[in-house]
């Protein structure tokens, strides 16, 4: 089994180095015999050493110029070569004990994918109930959260990869996409929870608790509007680091 790990980074030179270094450990805690690996980081068109550091971790480097999620994912996963792909956010911690569930679920054959809840530390008692929510509706409806996808390689290009009409929430429909394919093949799309992933939590440090619920609320008054076009999605895509 070759996995192919891809990250979109976008100015992230203050939080990549520990990400690739939590994904060489992990890859080292979970080595076997015939599993191999590359570690592939897609720069989002940055303006700071992201690539540059990426390049010193031994990572492969690759370049997509127009400054959107869905697009710098693609553009990692057409260069993989790897049977399966995980797709993991440049401020996320890639733990052991989630690396090797999901290499338990990719050697038991019976699943397309999946995706894991997620913890962020430091969060105020709003953030806090935000994400329990997301939680319990990402289990229930079997929705990756975008901060780690993983999925079978033929999965992925027979859907079409990340819908590139949208500035967010693409994650969500690539699980919709790969529930109805596994489905045909008997294969089910599930979200790990024994290991949550550890991402940052600096959207609630970077942005008052207003900006967020007025993100929020545009998204639900307005989805279709507001996920494809960028500029009504500054949370996203301000550049606010």
């Amino acid at each position: 089994m070759h996995l192919s790990i891809i990250i979109p980074a976008f100015n992230e030179e203050r939080l990549i180095e520990c990400c690739l270094q939590s994904i060489s450990a992990s890859l080292t805690a979970n080595d076997r015999p015939g599993f191999t690996s590359e570690i592939i980081v897609v720069d989002n068109n940055s303006t700071d050493t992201t690539a540059e550091l990426a390049r010193q971790a031994g990572a492969q480097v690759v370049f997509e110029p127009i400054n959107q999620i869905g697009r710098a994912r693609n553009a990692g996963a057409a260069v993989a070569a790897g049977d399966w792909l995980l797709f993991v956010d440049g401020d996320s911690i890639l733990s052991p004990g989630l690396l090797a569930d999901i290499l338990q679920l990719i050697e038991d054959g019976r699943s397309v994918g999946c995706g894991s809840t997620v913890k962020m530390h430091g969060l105020p008692w709003w953030a806090h109930w935000m994400l329990q929510l997301w939680t319990r509706v990402s289990i229930l409806c079997r929705w990756a959260a975008g901060a780690l996808v993983v999925c079978r390689s033929d999965a992925f290009r027979d859907v079409g990869g990340f819908n590139q009409e949208l500035y967010a929430a693409d994650e969500i429909g690539l699980s919709q996409q790969l529930k109805k394919w596994g489905r045909r093949r008997g294969l089910q799309f599930v979200i790990l929870t024994r290991h949550p992933l550890d991402t940052s939590s600096r959207k609630v440090q970077l942005y008052s608790a207003r900006e967020m619920a007025s993100q929020i609320l545009r998204v639900i008054l307005h989805p279709r509007r507001s996920l494809q076009d960028r500029t009504q999605l500054p949370i996203w895509y301000d550049g606010r680091r």
